[in-house]
């Protein structure tokens, strides 16, 4: 995950500005944490809740995080909030139905 994260940076670094980099992967970073340590431990038990949960608190970091380094104001937070939490909201019965499917067929992640 760090990995793929440093080569976006890299790779965002030959189009955009500076500050736009470093905000960009300083908030993805942070926020892929935060939604890493609430995801894992309620995966195994409430998948799409853990889901839920995760992407939620993910947004609202990355959102922060973002709009305070690239812009030092989060005067458009609301919205990026609910365009992402909209995104999270969409892709539950996906997920849902999907992990229905790998438990009738006797599939268990790792």
């Amino acid at each position: 995950m760090v990995a793929a994260i440093l080569v976006g940076a890299v790779v965002s670094a030959g189009v955009a500005p500076p500050s736009l980099v470093v905000a960009s992967a300083a908030a993805f970073l942070i926020s892929e944490f935060a939604d890493f340590a609430v995801y894992t431990p309620l995966q195994a038990r409430r998948f799409v809740l853990a889901v839920l949960v995760s992407g939620v608190l993910g947004a609202i970091i990355d959102s922060v995080v973002f709009l305070y380094l690239a812009f030092g104001n989060l005067q458009f937070l609301a919205g990026q909030v609910f365009g992402k939490i909209l995104m999270v909201m969409a892709s539950l019965p996906a997920i849902a139905l999907l992990r229905r499917h790998d438990d009738r067929v006797g599939f268990s992640p790792a």
